[in-house]
């Protein structure tokens, strides 16, 4: 039930994800065709600041999800309906918050930014972003129930569904009106009505949340919560500095034109960390369950074979983007918005870098391990901007890479592991550090020579480049990795997931077409 849960999360999350993408890729087309690169720049720049501001959810989300397994789990009706009272509380504080902080700096926006770009109405614009991360906050406690329900596949649905109309809207506002305003008032839009949509589906599902008569939480799980929460924030300012301010700190140092070129290659890197996030967020409800209900030995077992396929995934991903990133640049928005090979290069080290962080990240939530590292978020950051900001001026984009390649592997890399296996394994982390050692030679080795392969590929046409050493790198990559791999205990689960997934897919689209033509 559990992996069934788990792959029908993945399989919704990749369908809907695919179409989104897609359906992004050319809103992107559009925009860059009818505004210019400042425009882009202070989308980039917006997002990323409302993004820093979203710290006020103080973690709220990933406590609220670990504390709903157990009373789902046990169908603890009255539990459930107190925890969903205080967290309702709690998110509509937050909307509040972030609409009254963010409107609050309006005035102070130019300092982001290196030189202010002649575009009228900018703290307007501003403004729509602020309320557009506002409104979102108002009704997202109840997909969380679902998430921890392990039925992620609904949230995902109406996710990318309204992901995929608001892109549509938008080109069709820009091509018609190139309107920066009903862009922006466009999303606010979509937002609300995805959230409304949500709202009424978990309401049909789980009906007694809307009941009146709730119990109040119990001052033990309150206190638990509350602790949970302290130690989320920590998590959280770790997570969003890594994620967020490398546009910001590009901005202050580089201008608004580097921002917009910096966030199409990052738009790239960051649809494939969603694609390949949704995996691990598909199942950590269902490792939720999980760590209720089986002993620390199968814990452990399932950890190494969730770890080895987010190496898997990461070391294809990571060595294709490495030799086809430009080539792709170039035939998506044209050659002039190109950046140099070694930014491309250290961007993806970033990339897999934080990408291996997955299931230690997966295994922490679904475990509530926040308050144990709660001081790391903060070395984390310390590093992060100190290293960025100091190299940002003398290495441009790289620098600031750099710092969050700093933080990642100078303390994340340190602590994390170290703290699952001491409270959750009970035993030394060396397996750990070893297994993570090997997994990133074997990376290096094998990307070194899928880019010496792929140096011999000269072809014009920037698509059939692009396809060419696409389809070259993953196959190398993929066919090394079965030989070295092909006889391991990993390997054979997750060939038995990637059945299940098949199979699944052939049952929900195929069977089940063949019986409504019946």
């Amino acid at each position: 039930m559990r992996k069934e849960s788990s792959i029908k999360n993945i399989i919704y999350a990749y369908v809907g994800q695919f179409f989104g993408i897609i359906v992004n890729f050319i809103a992107r087309i559009v925009f860059i065709r009818v505004l210019n690169t400042e425009y882009l720049g202070i989308n980039g720049l917006f997002t990323n600041i409302l993004s820093v501001l979203a710290l006020a959810e103080l973690g709220v989300g990933a406590a609220m999800a670990f504390n709903l397994y157990e009373p789902l789990a046990k169908n603890d009706i009255n539990k459930i309906k107190a925890l969903m009272n205080l967290y309702k509380k709690a998110y509509i504080a937050i909307g509040v918050f972030i609409l009254v902080v963010g409107i609050g700096i309006t005035p102070f926006i130019e300092y982001f930014i290196s030189e202010t770009p002649n575009i009228q109405y900018l703290h307007f614009y501003y403004i729509l972003f602020v309320i557009n991360t506002a409104v979102s906050y108002f009704f997202t406690y109840k997909r969380t129930l679902l998430v921890s329900a392990q039925k992620r596949h609904i949230a995902t649905f109406y996710r990318y569904l309204f992901y995929a109309l608001v892109n549509i809207a938008q080109i069709i506002i820009l091509i018609a009106t190139k309107n920066y305003t009903l862009f922006l008032v466009c999303q606010i839009i979509f937002t609300l009505l995805e959230n409304i949509c949500v709202s009424r589906k978990t309401e049909q599902l789980y009906p007694y949340i809307k009941g009146k008569n709730t119990e109040k939480l119990d001052k033990k799980s309150y206190d638990k919560i509350f602790r949970d929460v302290k130690a989320m924030f920590m998590n959280r300012l770790g997570v969003t500095v890594v994620k967020f301010t490398d546009t910001i700190i590009i901005s202050k140092f580089l201008g608004l034109v580097e921002v917009g070129l910096y966030s199409n290659y990052k738009m790239i890197t960051t649809s494939l960390t969603t694609i390949i996030t949704q995996i691990f967020t598909s199942i950590t409800a269902s490792v939720g369950n999980f760590v209720v209900t089986e002993s620390k030995e199968k814990m452990e077992i399932l950890f190494k074979r969730i770890f080895f396929m987010n190496f898997w995934i990461y070391a294809v991903v990571s060595i294709c983007l490495v030799v086809v990133t430009n080539p792709f640049i170039k035939f998506w928005i044209g050659e002039e918005f190109l950046l140099g090979e070694d930014v491309v290069v250290i961007m993806v080290l970033s990339f897999y870098l934080l990408g291996m962080k997955l299931t230690i990240t997966t295994f922490k939530d679904a475990l509530g391990l926040y308050w144990r590292d709660k001081y790391r978020p903060i070395f984390t950051v310390v590093v992060n901007l100190l290293v960025g900001i100091l190299l940002v001026k003398p290495l441009g984009i790289i620098g600031v890479l750099l710092g969050t390649i700093a933080g990642t592997v100078f303390v994340d890399l340190v602590v994390e592991p170290y703290v699952l296996y001491k409270y959750t394994f009970e035993k030394s982390a060396l397996t750990y550090y070893k297994k993570y050692f090997l997994y990133n030679i074997t990376a290096v080795m094998i990307s070194l020579f899928v880019i010496w392969i792929c140096s011999f590929v000269k072809i014009e046409n920037a698509l059939l480049d692009t396809l060419t050493k696409g389809s070259i790198s993953f196959i190398i990559v993929n066919a090394i990795l079965i030989i070295i791999f092909h006889k391991s205990e990993n390997y054979n689960y997750m060939k038995q997931i990637i059945r299940m997934s098949i199979e699944m897919i052939k049952n929900k689209f195929i069977h089940s077409g063949e019986k409504n033509e019946e």
